[in-house]
Order: C-alpha cells, then structure tokens, then sequence
C-alpha cells in the first residue's frame, strides 16, 4: 500500500490501531483502578507516549508512501491492542506535555545533543502526537520516522503538516515490531519511562528499534535510567484512609477497617511525597543501560536491600522512583552519576534539587520526591499496618519486579521486609 499524500511525509493508517502519548499525573492518588479506567476512556492517566507501532508499514529514504510490511511478525495481543487505544484520547497527551519538567527536559536534551541530530536520521519511537520528532526536526535532523501504533499518529500526521515539516518528519502508524525503515538510523529518542520505570513495558519496543535500525556507535535518548526505592512514613496518608473509619459522626465503623486497608493499600498507589517522608538515602533497584539492556533482561528484576532509619517513625510502606540520563554514546554511564536524594550527602529536607552547572554534563529528568513535581510523580507500596522503627533501626528485605504472565505490560511487584524482629511478605500487581 502506498499514501496517497504524494509527498515523503507517507502517514500510513493501519488496520490495527495504537498508541500514544504519556501521561501526567495530579497531585491525588491513582489506584490501579483508576488508570484502567482512565485508560479505557482515554482520559488522564500517567499514559505516556506509547510510541509502539503496529501494523506493516514501509517507508523508504527519498521515496513518498509506504507499502505494508510483508514480514510475518508475531500479532498484537488483545492487552496491546486494548493499551494502543487508550493512547488514541487526547487528553492523555495534553497530560504529558503539559508536565513542563518531561517536555522541557526532552527539549534541552535534543538542543544539548544537536551535532549529532543535525543532517542525521533519526526515529521517535511512540511518537504520540509528534512533539519530539518536530523537536528533532528543528534540531536540524535530516530525517525523523515517527512511529506510532495508535490512532493518535492520524492526529501527529495532521501537526506535521501544520508546521511545514512533511519533508522532514515521516509518520508510520504501526508497532515498532512491525513497520519497516528502509535504512539504518543514526538516532533513536522515546519517551519510554512508565510508572516505577518500567511499568507498561515500552522500553522492549526501543531495544527492537535499537537492535533493528542503529548504527554502530548511534546515540539513544534518554540513554540510562535508574530505579529507586527508600521506606517512608506517611501517617497523614494513613489516617485519610484508615483512622476515619474509628469515629464516623460519632459512629463506631472499625468493623470497616479491614476492607478499609485491602481496598487503600491493595495496589500500588501513584501519588506524590516529599523528601520529608522519605526515612533514609534510597536503594537502586535497577540501573538500565538503553546501548546494552536487553528485553530478556525486564522479565524479572530482584533486588536485596538494607536500610537504616534516620528518626523514629511509623514505617507505612516504600516508594519508587526513577531518574533517566541523556548521555552520548562515547560517555560510560557509570561515570559522575549521583542518585536523587544523594546530594552533597545533605540530609533529605526536601529543599535539594539536582542541578548540572557544567552544560556539558548529562541532563537528568528526575522523579524523585524532592525534585520539581512530575506527571510521573512516586509509585507507593503501602503496608496494610504500619511499623513502628526506631532512629538507626535495620530495615531489611527484597524486591521483585517482574512481568505479568496474564500481561506483560503488567508488573507483579513482591516486596519482603523485616525489622525489630518481624518479617513480612506484600504482593500486588499494577495493571
């Protein structure tokens, strides 16, 4: 098949439809259910710009239109088609690139890395509604494939052309498994990073890109990412949802505080915290580095950790964060890298914010909770009943992060923890 646009901005509709862009999320919390829900009606969810594509959709440098793809490639499941959808809505996107943090960032980023955008090639992969391809376009990219497996790319196609931008920036409607670039790419950026990093699993359609169409030393945006975890205590938290059930208008309902807690703290709460909540220096669970990570790698990821507590408070639960980098390809991502609440080893008041004074450095878009507010904000893991640990007290554990077999963009988290003495065990899935 090819577009009948006539021109090299070949914008392919696929029989299957896709996805979008991400999400940013308000300063409540959102369940699980919620964003099923959100999801299912396209409203505001943490979505992200699911740039995945779906569908065979060729396109070929100097040529205009595509044909579909003659490759017999593994079918998208219902969860995929059913997760590209819920990116067709528009107010998913108009959630993301209102989080000014993420777009400003991804922005600094391609203007921080334009000598090796300029007059390359380059893909977005889960392009959503196009912002950072025409941010690659106005770098100077020679030529950016904009791929999408969601209804949304109609509306990306639309944008580009708006903006006088059909020669530059080629929109494919289809998975990233299944659309065809005729020519190796010298760039590959996508806003991948789902709740607690790798939730949602979109960073498996950046490591097929990378390993279909980069060259050999090509640049990858953002190019690492690093999963933390740390204990917190939120006793305001705990007392909206649970304590109000003792006294209702002079009511005893702590019958009610059973089904109160398994419906609170049953799944992974997204929602934002401050530094003040955070009981010590985070663990990193996982460090993702995008040149080598492989997808076998994001089926499972355990972790041991041990912290200690830095006052006395009641432990009610961990929270998860990320932060991802936006090195070139020549810079060891293990170099000059400092965690989120490890700033000049000053205490977590929530008052520090990451900065780069060397504009050479990496950039950083941070999640953690004393850095400016994200649409991503922390992902909670609650205990049904708190802790009480002592300043300097051992809490000590693992963590097990693995895709669902129902699902794998679902993630079933396995969290055990001990302290004073006590070992328990949490399990939830966020779906």
């Amino acid at each position: 098949m090819y577009s009948s646009s006539g021109h090299s901005n070949g914008y392919h509709p696929q029989q299957q439809h896709g996805q979008g862009e991400k999400h940013f999320g308000a300063t409540h919390t959102h369940t699980q259910k919620d964003r099923v829900r959100r999801g299912a009606r396209g409203a505001s969810s943490r979505s992200r710009d699911l740039r995945d594509a779906h569908g065979g959709v060729a396109a070929t440098a100097g040529t205009s239109g595509f044909r579909v793809s003659e490759q017999n490639q593994k079918p998208a499941s219902d969860f995929d088609m059913a997760y590209f959808h819920s990116y067709a809505h528009v107010g998913i996107h108009e959630e993301m690139i209102k989080d000014r943090v993420r777009t400003e960032t991804y922005r600094a980023a391609i203007m921080q890395h334009q000598s090796a955008i300029a007059g390359k090639v380059v893909v977005d992969v889960g392009c959503g509604t196009g912002i950072l391809s025409i941010f690659c376009a106005q770098a100077g990219a020679k030529r950016v494939y904009a791929v999408d497996a969601s209804e949304i790319a109609l509306q990306a196609n639309e944008v580009v052309k708006a903006n006088n931008l059909s020669d530059t920036v080629i929109v494919l409607h289809g998975r990233v498994e299944d659309v065809e670039i005729d020519e190796e790419v010298d760039v590959i950026i996508s806003e991948w990073m789902g709740y607690m990093l790798l939730y949602e699993s979109m960073l498996g359609s950046v490591i097929t890109a990378r390993d279909r169409w980069l060259k050999p030393g090509g640049l990858i945006l953002p190019s690492t990412a690093s999963l933390y975890m740390a204990p917190v205590t939120h006793p305001d938290r705990y007392s909206e949802s649970i304590d109000f059930w003792r006294n209702v208008y002079g009511i005893d309902m702590s019958a009610m505080l059973p089904l109160a807690k398994q419906c609170a703290f049953e799944e992974p709460c997204v929602e934002t915290i401050t530094g003040e909540n955070v009981l010590t220096w985070p663990h990193m669970v996982k460090r993702v580095d995008c040149y080598k990570i492989t997808i076998h790698e994001l089926e499972s990821v355990t972790t041991e950790y041990k912290f200690k507590s830095m006052m006395r408070a009641p432990l009610h639960g961990f929270a998860f964060w990320f932060d991802v980098e936006f090195n070139g390809p020549a810079v060891s991502p293990m170099n000059n890298h400092t965690p989120a609440l490890l700033v000049d080893n000053n205490p977590i008041d929530g008052s520090q914010t990451k900065k780069r004074a060397n504009p050479n450095e990496a950039l950083v878009l941070s999640t953690a909770p004393e850095d400016p507010p994200t649409h991503w904000q922390q992902t909670m893991i609650y205990f049904y009943d708190p802790i009480e640990v002592e300043q300097d007290q051992l809490i000590e554990g693992s963590a097990t992060l693995s895709q669902s077999k129902e699902n794998p963009r679902f993630m079933n988290i396995h969290l055990e923890y001990a302290s004073g003495g006590r070992a328990f065990v949490k399990e939830s899935v966020m779906r």
